[in-house]
């Protein structure tokens, strides 16, 4: 699927909840982004909103004065925004309506279907506008059951995983697969979200659309196909969530059934609870509980890569040093360094003849041997 879009984000481009929007504007895309339906930051250009980059993509305040500016109408509107539970804005929904009646076509990557909404279902018959729901569940005779066999794949896996969710973790994953192709390591991205999928990666599943039963099974036919297909060096593995995140817990699945030998771990020092439970006081664990944790499935964490939100440059650096010293491991600043310090430590562990020795659990160095 590909051709041109306009991305809806209801006001909130600038948020963490426009992450699907941001990964578009960061790249890479199967779509040709024409422009970005923001009321709140309409006139602006949307690369300059989400890290201040110009990318010649506009923001308009709707999809009339959107349709009106552009020379030709776009193929696709794309829902770019992810809410708890997957609920569209009625703004949001209002919008796509107005598009599948004009004929465009509707990407959504919500738990609230599309297809299943009667409304625009039948304008979408109406005016032949596709509609593609990313998180529709697979028929059951298209899933597939873990059977063990990604244990037995000779190439390392890197998970990276993150100590909450909304934190960068693909961003951080797509870094990673730029830098280290750009240093001569064959190097591919088994995503696990709708947006790895927008972006047109390769291999991948959407890991919140599949029935628990079949979510480590999916996982492993996307990493054999990888590693079959590709024969890479190394494969990186999209996280989920967070290991301890009590609204949704994921991770385990890649260190378990995935056969990550490393990981790279994605922190927010700046934030103090986990998202989305603010109001229930629930706090994210320290980055150094939570590598220990990661340690104890056998896995070691190869470095860290901070997310800045709530801080100052001059602070978010002083937790990178801070944590370099106590741990012992390289530490990146993604959206500052784009993960420069922890392509190194990826190319050495993806070459070492003794990177199995990785799945043996080992304590955490101490502030005092770190």
């Amino acid at each position: 699927m590909t051709g041109t879009a306009l991305v809806l984000t209801a006001g909130i481009l600038a948020e963490s909840n426009a992450k699907t929007a941001h990964g578009l504007l960061r790249g890479p895309s199967r779509f040709r982004l024409l422009g970005v339906v923001d009321d709140r930051h309409a006139g602006r250009d949307a690369g300059c909103v989400v890290d201040g980059r110009r990318r010649a993509i506009p923001c308009f305040a709707t999809l009339v004065e959107a349709l009106a500016a552009l020379p030709e109408p776009p193929d696709w509107l794309i829902v770019g925004v992810a809410f708890h539970g997957g609920r569209m804005p009625e703004t949001m929904r209002a919008t796509v309506l107005e598009g599948v009646r004009r004929g465009i076509g509707a990407v959504n990557g919500l738990h609230q279907l599309l297809a299943d909404d009667p409304e625009i279902a039948a304008a979408a018959a109406i005016s032949g506008a596709r509609l593609h729901d990313i998180r529709r569940t697979p028929k059951f005779a298209e899933l597939r059951f873990w059977t063990g066999e990604a244990l037995e794949l000779e190439v390392p896996r890197v998970a990276v995983l993150g100590t909450d969710c909304a934190l960068g973790k693909r961003t951080t994953a797509t870094f990673l697969l730029e830098g280290l192709r750009q240093r001569g390591l064959t190097t591919e991205l088994v995503t696990t979200g709708q947006t790895g999928w927008l972006q047109g990666h390769r291999f991948g599943f959407i890991l919140d659309a599949t029935p628990n039963d079949f979510v480590t099974g999916e996982l492993e036919r996307a990493v054999v196909a990888c590693a079959r297909e590709a024969t890479p060096e190394l494969i990186l593995l999209e996280g989920q969530s967070a290991l301890r995140n009590p609204s949704g817990p994921c991770g385990a699945e890649l260190l378990l059934a995935g056969g990550a030998t490393g990981v790279v771990l994605q922190h927010a020092p700046g934030r103090e609870f986990f998202d989305g439970c603010e109001a229930l006081g629930i706090r994210i664990p320290p980055v150094e509980d939570e590598v220990e944790l990661i340690e104890r499935y056998g896995v070691r964490v190869l470095g860290l890569a901070l997310n800045g939100e709530n801080l100052d440059a001059a602070t978010l650096a002083g937790h990178a040093g801070r944590l370099h010293r106590s741990l012992g491991i390289p530490v990146a600043m993604p959206l500052v360094d784009r993960c420069e310090p922890l392509l190194e430590a990826l190319t050495r562990f993806a070459r070492s003849p003794a990177r199995e020795a990785a799945r043996s659990p080992t304590p955490p160095p101490t502030p005092e041997t770190a």
